[in-house]
């Protein structure tokens, strides 16, 4: 089983490494990673799976200690998914949530400011 785990920070260089540093310690392996600005100025979100969801569950309070890491959870790997969204032109953004959701935002922009979907996890 794999556990999804979701985290908001601060956008700003190093944070990455701590929060790496923090599976490092519990000696978790992380299967994938997306990372990216997200909608909220100033920060970005960090998606990440792993196969051990009792592992998860540990690391997730240390994250959450964390000072640049503002917001931290376990979400349901069925109802998420991280997609990178190819713009028209040369523009790229990344979007983390349900099928649905995802499918909405580039029905809504038609036609074609989104030409490509591609699924992070």
């Amino acid at each position: 089983m794999v556990a999804v785990i979701s985290l908001l920070v601060e956008d700003e260089p190093g944070v990455m490494q701590r929060v790496m540093g923090e599976f490092t310690r519990k000696r978790i392996n992380v299967e994938t990673i997306v990372v990216g600005k997200c909608e909220k100025p100033e920060k970005a979100r960090i998606v990440l799976s792993v196969t051990d969801p009792i592992k998860a569950e540990a690391v997730l309070e240390h994250l959450r200690a964390l000072q640049e890491v503002n917001e931290a959870e376990i979400v349901d790997e069925s109802r998420h998914e991280s997609y990178l969204l190819m713009m028209n032109g040369s523009g790229k953004a990344r979007m983390t949530g349900s099928v649905e959701e995802i499918d909405s935002v580039v029905e809504k922009t038609k036609p074609q400011k989104y030409i490509k979907t591609i699924s992070a996890l």
